[in-house]
């Protein structure tokens, strides 16, 4: 029997398992939210607004790849996978040798950050995310006698809570930058975040 609201409860508990499993899945660490955090503590909330974008952006795509299961093809085409992964292990060191440099922020002045473009290629060669997004996307079934409804809602909300798992994990980051005043607090805390990025890298690719 169907509400008011012309969702069955079966629906409304099927949506909440979608929104705690992305949150459980998606959010937990992994390159993309640990970079996030990582840029925010070394550079701040807004200077590192650019670099999150990209993450975004480029987990959206992921998401979209995953939603007309362009994964299966992409990972048949040869040393495809291989190539993605080399990309996102030499990026990842670079972007954590970067953090584990970085000056204290108020010895910044205008130094550059990590852009849009390095987050965008970071998240699209992050292979935590596909696994991630398609284990959600395939978990839980909103409208099964209409798929392309089902898929297209899905990717709607798993979108939104993209951008919530991002801004959150920058706001944790950032929220460490006013303790990164003091030299010593912040090369400690930048190759402490370095390190956990470099770190759960290797679980996302060995784990």
């Amino acid at each position: 029997m169907l509400g008011e609201d012309g969702l069955s409860a079966g629906i409304w508990q099927a949506l909440a398992t979608l929104l705690l499993a992305s949150l459980v899945i998606m959010g937990s660490p992994g390159p993309s939210t640990i970079s996030a955090t990582a840029v925010g503590a070394a550079y701040g909330f807004r200077r590192s607004l650019g670099y999150v974008g990209g993450l975004v952006a480029g987990t959206v795509v992921v998401l979209l790849t995953v939603a007309v299961g362009i994964v299966a093809f992409l990972m048949s085409v040869p040393h495809g996978a291989s190539v993605l992964i080399a990309v996102s292990v030499v990026y990842i060191l670079y972007l954590s040798f970067k953090i584990a440099t970085a000056p204290p922020l108020a010895e910044r002045g205008e130094a550059a950050t990590p852009a849009f473009t390095g987050g965008f290629l970071l998240a699209i060669a992050n292979p935590k995310a596909y696994l991630a997004i398609a284990a959600v996307f395939a978990g839980t079934s909103l409208f099964r006698q209409a798929p392309v409804l089902d898929a297209a809602i899905k990717t709607v909300l798993l979108g939104a809570m993209i951008v919530l798992i991002h801004v959150c994990w920058l706001l944790a980051g950032a929220s460490l930058s006013r303790f990164l005043q003091n030299p010593t607090i912040s090369r400690v805390v930048n190759v402490g975040l370095a390190a956990i990025l470099v770190i759960s890298t290797a679980v996302a690719l060995f784990g």
